[in-house]
């Protein structure tokens, strides 16, 4: 894990879709469980989906919040 992309999940939008507009780290774990079930996009933005479902599908959205403080 990147703690880079870490910091990307609090500050980066999703580009496109029904959650447009809305952080990735804020984005429904039933949208996030769909992605996976689909296939992530490639690239970067697949790498940070793949990663905040991971983070919510094992409870650790919490490690997020100092991030969103800074």
């Amino acid at each position: 894990m990147n703690p880079e992309h870490l910091q990307l999940l609090v500050t980066r939008e999703m580009p496109y879709g029904k959650y447009k507009g809305r952080l990735i780290a804020d984005l429904p774990g039933h949208y996030l469980g769909w992605l996976a079930r689909e296939g992530f996009p490639r690239g970067e933005i697949g790498e940070l989906l793949a990663l905040m479902y991971e983070l919510d599908h094992n409870a650790l959205r919490h490690l997020l919040d100092p991030l969103r403080k800074r």
